[in-house]
């Protein structure tokens, strides 16, 4: 079975994207073709959009699915008139909301991603900074860093902080353990001060030997032996020293810097 998605927003789309596709992943027997229609903001973007999800109706002939986070009645009513199943995000929660606050939504447009809290912006922004300049040992001041993922290269430590730095303003810095770290089995000098601030990244031989590959193709460096003695010497590295650290194979990003944060205790709301 195939259906067609459409992703609908009066802003970037980024919350409809992802309630949506949460829920999508529980429907494993059903292929799904995705489209993400942002900043329909006007009645004409909305007609538009009607208009090409009514085309996409008649031509599979099975009926579109609508997730859908635009915060205008008029604007939805003029989607809805497409014939697709909308599934509106916020209805479940705007009738209760108005009850408890005793106030009506404002139906206002381009509000759920706006720039509003500008200190925060800046610290997203500098925290960025902060990641890419402190990639993979480049920069070793580690003094105003909030943690320091290491791991053998590839494992995941480079969009892992600049996922942190850019959503949730966490300053995080990453070091590649290198063969000489790995053959003395000792934490670098550099890192010992800040060893309470440390999270290790590993990630099973095979896959690393994969994505390296397609990096290096037929080097050493992506040879499957090498990937399994230095993902065991990390291993006994991060034991020893007491290092926490996450498998990252099959754990997304998300995933992973939410596993991070619950272990330093950092509590950030996205955005």
């Amino acid at each position: 079975m195939r259906r067609t998605v459409f992703y609908i927003s009066d802003s970037t789309g980024i919350t409809a994207e992802t309630i949506g596709n949460s829920i999508l992943a529980q429907f494993e027997g059903v292929q799904f073709e995705k489209h993400r229609l942002p900043f329909i903001d006007d009645a004409h973007k909305a007609e538009a959009a009607a208009l090409r999800i009514k085309t996409r109706y008649a031509q599979s002939g099975e009926r579109p699915i609508v997730v859908n986070t635009m915060a205008s009645r008029d604007l939805c009513e003029i989607v809805a008139a497409s014939g697709a199943l909308m599934l509106d995000v916020f209805a479940p929660f705007i009738g209760p909301l108005e009850d408890e606050l005793g106030a009506k939504r404002s139906g206002a447009v381009n509000r759920s991603h706006g720039l509003v809290d500008f200190d925060k912006y800046e610290a997203r922004i500098n925290a960025t900074n902060y990641a890419l300049s402190h990639d993979d040992g480049i920069d070793v001041d580690y003094a105003q860093a909030d943690l320091i993922l290491v791991g053998v290269s590839r494992s995941g430590k480079t969009p892992t902080c600049l996922y942190m730095a850019l959503h949730y303003g966490v300053s995080a810095a990453n070091y590649p353990l290198t063969d000489d770290d790995l053959d003395k089995l000792e934490l670098p000098v550099r890192l010992r001060p800040y060893r309470d601030r440390l999270f290790g990244l590993t990630i099973d031989p095979q896959r690393l030997a994969q994505i390296r590959e397609q990096r290096r193709a037929g080097s050493r460096y992506a040879t499957l032996k090498q990937c399994r003695w230095e993902l065991e010497q990390a291993d006994k590295l991060m034991r020893r020293e007491g290092i926490p650290s996450l498998n990252t194979t099959h754990v997304s990003i998300e995933e992973i810097a939410s596993k991070i944060f619950d272990r330093f205790g950092i509590e950030r709301t996205m955005f």
